[in-house]
Parts: C-alpha cells; sequence; structure tokens
C-alpha cells in the first residue's frame, strides 16, 4: 500500500518521492506557504478580502464545510488570520505524498505467469485471484448480484486506466475529476488507484468484487509529489455531491496526523477531515478506508509514542492518530492474508477503531515468521509474491517490479484490503439501495467471517468482509 505522511508542515510540495519519474511542477514559488481555514459556520461573504487584507489569496473553497485554502508569502499571515472571529481554526496547511509501499521488490519479478493476449477471451487469471474468490465464494457471489451501473463506488486515489481492457465498461471517464493543480484529468500516472479499482469493478481476466460495478476516479496524487489536505478534503465533499454509494480511500497515514491535533485536538486539518466525513455520511455515502501498514496498535498511546522516536528521533508527548483510519463514521479495514485465520498482515494497523479485515495479502509465512522474530532483519530473498493480490495496473506504465506483467500487478498492503470492502458496501448498497451507511456498515460487520478470537477483536474486527454471505443471510 501507499500511504500518506506528512511533510513536516511543510510549506511547499516534495518532489523527489520516486526515482526516474518527472516531478510534477511545485503550485508556486517556494516562498509561498498554503494554509488551512476552518470557519465556525458558513464561508463568510468577505472572506477575500480579509484574506487580502491580511497578505494572502484564496486557492480553493469547500463551501459546503466551511473550509478555505489559501496562500501567502507574509511570516505573519497567520497571526493575523486568526484575529478573525468567525474563524474556528487556522493553520499551516499538511502536505502529503505517497511514500514507497511496504516491502518493494528488489529486481526478483514473477515471470510464471503467462502474459495477457487481450485477442483471446478465454485467457484469465482468475485462479491466482484468492483475495476475491475468498470473500466472493469462488465468484458465487456474482451470480447472486454483480453490482450495476446506478451504484458507484467514489476511488480517492491516483486516478484511473479508463481503457483497461477489465475496466474500461465500468470506468467513469466523463464523471471523474482531477483536484491536482496543473492536471487536466484523472487518468492514472502512478498505478496504485488503477489496482485498487480493478480489485472493486474489474471484468475480465480479472474480477471485482461488483464486476458490473460502476468505479469513478477523485484524483488527488499525480505521478510523483504530494497531494494538500484541501485537495482531498475537497475531493470528499465532490463525491458526495455527486452521489456516489461508497468512498474508498486507501491513502492512510501515519506521520501524518501526529502534529496537528491542536491544543484542544481542534487543528484545521482534523476540522476539514472531520467535516468532510461527516457531510458525506449525511449524504448518504459509506466510507471505507484502509488501517494503515505501520504494523502499529492504534490503541496505544506508548506504542505510537516509541514508534515515532524509534523511526523519526521525535519525541511525541500527547496524542497523535491515524487518520482516515481513526475518524468516526467510517469503515476502518485491517489487513487479512492468504494462509491464516488467526493472524492478519505484517504491516497492518490494528486496534478498536478496525470495523473489519480485508483480504492484502502478505509475503508468506515464511516472511511473516522472520518477521515477527526481529522486524529489523533483512528478509527480503525469502518473499513470495504470489501470496499478494492481483489486479489490475496502468496498461500504458512499465510492469510493477514485483512481476513482468503487462497491465497487472501484485500488491499487498491495507491499500488492497479495503477496496474489497468497498466492493462489498457496494454490493450490498445495490442489492438494498435504501440502506443508509450505518445499515451498510451493520451488514458488513454482521456478515463478516469470523477470524481470530471469537467475536469481536482488536485484529478482525467483525471479521474478514464477506459478500456472499451478506447476499445469502
Amino acid at each position: 500500500m501507499k500511504k500518506l505522511a506528512v511533510l513536516s508542515m511543510c510549506s511547499v510540495l516534495s518532489l523527489s518521492l520516486f526515482t526516474g519519474l518527472s516531478s510534477q511542477p511545485a503550485k508556486a514559488e517556494e516562498s509561498s506557504s498554503y494554509y488551512l481555514l476552518a470557519y465556525k459556520g458558513k464561508v463568510p461573504s468577505d472572506v477575500e478580502t480579509k484574506i487580502k487584507l491580511a497578505g494572502g489569496s484564496i486557492e480553493r473553497v469547500i463551501e459546503e464545510i466551511g473550509i478555505v485554502e489559501a496562500r501567502s508569502s507574509d511570516p505573519n499571515f497567520l497571526t493575523d488570520i486568526k484575529k478573525d472571529t468567525n474563524l474556528y481554526a487556522a493553520d499551516k496547511e499538511l502536505s502529503v505524498y505517497l511514500e514507497d509501499e511496504v516491502n518493494p521488490a528488489d529486481g526478483q519479478p514473477i515471470t510464471s505467469i503467462p502474459q495477457p493476449d487481450w485477442n483471446d477471451p478465454e485467457q484469465n487469471y482468475h485462479d491466482y485471484q484468492w483475495d476475491v474468490k475468498r470473500i466472493t465464494n469462488n465468484f458465487k457471489s456474482h451470480e447472486l448480484n454483480s453490482g450495476n451501473h446506478e451504484t458507484v463506488v467514489g476511488v480517492i486515489d491516483t486516478g484511473l486506466d479508463f481503457n483497461h481492457p477489465d475496466l474500461k465498461a465500468n470506468a467513469d471517464l466523463a464523471g471523474s475529476k482531477t483536484f491536482v493543480p496543473g492536471t487536466k484529468d484523472a487518468w492514472d500516472m502512478n498505478g496504485h488507484g488503477t489496482h485498487v479499482a480493478g480489485s472493486i469493478a474489474a471484468n475480465g481476466k480479472v474480477l471485482g468484487v461488483g464486476p458490473e460495478l460502476k468505479v469513478r476516479a477523485y484524483r488527488v496524487f499525480g505521478a510523483t509529489g504530494g497531494a494538500q489536505q484541501s485537495w482531498i478534503t475537497d475531493a470528499i465533499v465532490a463525491a458526495a455531491n455527486d452521489g456516489v454509494e461508497v468512498i474508498n480511500m486507501s491513502i492512510g497515514g501515519w506521520r501524518w496526523m501526529a502534529h496537528n491535533l491542536g491544543e484542544k485536538g481542534d487543528s484545521a486539518s482534523m476540522v476539514a477531515y472531520h467535516r468532510a466525513v461527516q457531510y458525506a455520511t449525511q449524504k448518504g455515502v459509506t466510507v471505507v478506508v484502509s488501517a494503515g501498514n505501520d504494523s502499529r496498535n492504534l490503541n496505544s498511546l506508548h506504542d505510537m509514542q516509541a514508534y515515532w522516536k524509534t523511526t523519526y528521533g521525535l519525541d511525541i508527548k500527547g496524542p497523535s492518530r491515524v487518520v482516515p483510519a481513526q475518524l468516526p463514521g467510517v469503515v476502518t479495514v485491517s489487513s487479512s492474508n492468504k494462509w491464516s485465520t488467526d493472524s492478519i498482515a505484517f504491516y497492518s494497523n490494528y486496534g478498536s477503531s478496525i470495523d473489519v479485515a480485508g483480504p492484502g495479502g502478505d509475503n508468506g509465512p515464511l516472511y511473516d515468521s522472520l518477521y515477527r522474530q526481529d522486524p529489523k532483519g533483512n528478509y527480503l530473498d525469502k518473499r513470495d509474491y504470489m501470496y499478494r493480490t492481483l489486479s489490475t495496473w496502468p496498461t500504458y506504465l512499465a510492469p510493477n517490479v514485483t512481476s513482468n506483467l503487462r497491465g497487472y500487478a501484485l500488491l499487498h498492503g491495507t491499500s488492497m484490503a479495503a477496496p474489497k470492502v468497498a466492493g462489498i458496501a457496494a454490493v450490498i448498497k445495490s442489492e438494498h439501495p435504501e440502506y443508509s451507511p450505518a445499515q451498510v456498515q451493520a451488514a458488513l460487520k454482521q456478515t463478516a467471517v469470523d477470524l481470530g478470537k471469537k467475536g469481536q477483536d482488536p485484529i478482525y474486527g467483525s471479521g474478514e468482509a464477506n459478500i456472499y454471505n451478506a447476499l445469502t443471510r
């Protein structure tokens, strides 16, 4: 999974994420900083004048939830704008970026899977899809309900390959949007979003949970570089306004929220995220998110503080939290694996915020046992990529390093777990269009396969989500 992380309250975008890929231009000169302003109610009619008087300019307004993104090169901007009594919170905006995948491949790709022959409709990779087969009862749920185009999943991610043979019938190019300044469309130049979308609605050589569902891209990341909090917030609100039934956000982040709680837990970034999710759920949208790939106990303040100290050399005295995983109102998904019913994937976060698990894959039992004995050890040569999850990959990008396949990739992470649950939620919604987000979430939990300790537990939540159970209960 790619995860979100803070650029230490950075004022400009980091543009050096992936080697070999051209950087996207920064959205403004380096001397400028970006600010997130959360107003107590509606955005005031004189907001532009007040921001200008404080030495700034408006970059983005999200009217529905009272959020404004501003830019200024004036070092006194934040002090001056906080004098506005209409403001609830104002802070430097957090810039986030896609980090490298957990345990990336190292030049030893899978070569045993045959290359796709697009002219052969009989060729498929269904037997490699242990993850989707398990939660659909060997695809039998497709015979009961495979979704429909009236049920839309908004994928807030890196975009989509709209011409992928397995996705083009279900990918909504016309309705997709980009929130990345300097871009004009939602085509995926990274790969992450296309892999996520395939788990939801692929219909071809690989099959998604709902192969007749519609997927719509809300692009908040480019090929490289970062996203700012307002882009993600704007995308959530836009998807809700567009009437999607489900939102998938495989964009967890450990470091992203460590410093943003504010003295009273009311920083502008937290306010924006809370309001956006609340806005979406009030419009009937089920929001599904990944738990994150840090192997952390989200309930343990000590665990979080020790992680910060050991990994980054930072002393975090107060609380920190993973978002969107620990936001109220979302469905938070941990990652199960192929080979165990007692242990989630080695990288998956866990805790009381976990609602259900989804199969996100891992490196196999040998790697898992070695990692758990010594997480700092080097066992890269012990990985088995066939325990990861196979899904779509942009046909116009080079093969992912895990295999030599064109158009498909083997990835693992809670990023791969969440879209399975989002697909299940969408099929439930297509079966019961009258369901509220709370009812969809209840159905997910009530029909999950109970793994690990009996009943609710901090590893699997209510269990591994299962669409066949949901359709036959």
